[in-house]
């Protein structure tokens, strides 16, 4: 190999490999948390008792009751009957908080299924499941409904859906 060649050569390898260089390391601790399933069981339906609606013209007559067990009736509407707030159970990991998500409810009359009323719902939106051995938290769930003179008369139910999930 002509002597040009071979210092072209080692000129090229010495630019390429150059001086070596110094090695830096760092360390991170990884984390990772393992929660048990949720589990959510229904226990007691949502009852609003049965409306009679007052003789006139009127509207936006609320009633229902709280997720407290607060039961409201409007003027414009006498209330009678049994009202009891829905109930759940939700269980999983200790220490753990849980998002609770319940929306408005479609209420269908049985007998024409194109007169509806519309519940609003009233739930908690985080549950604390502690650290005390039970077996789940029970909640409550609550809602109201808006009436006017013209709503129309009938047995009126809906599906509450509810959802749990870790927060």
């Amino acid at each position: 190999m002509p002597k040009r060649v071979h210092h072209l050569l080692l000129m090229l390898c010495a630019a390429v490999c150059g001086a070596p260089a110094h090695a830096t390391s760092q360390t991170a601790t990884v984390r990772a948390t393992v929660v048990k399933p949720l589990t959510l069981t229904a226990s007691q339906d949502l009852l609003l008792g049965t409306f009679t609606l007052q003789p006139g013209t009127w509207s936006n007559a609320t009633v229902g009751i709280s997720r407290a067990g607060v039961f409201t009736c409007n003027a414009n509407v006498t209330c009678t009957g049994t009202t009891q707030v829905a109930e759940f159970t939700v269980s999983g990991s200790n220490n753990q908080t849980v998002k609770v998500t319940a929306p408005a409810v479609t209420l269908v009359n049985q007998a024409d299924s194109s007169k509806t009323l519309l519940l609003t719902v009233d739930a908690p939106t985080t549950i604390a499941l502690p650290n005390s051995g039970t077996k789940g938290v029970i909640f409550d769930i609550g809602g109201s409904l808006t009436l006017s003179s013209t709503t129309a008369e009938g047995d009126y139910s809906g599906i509450l859906n509810v959802t749990v999930d870790y927060q």
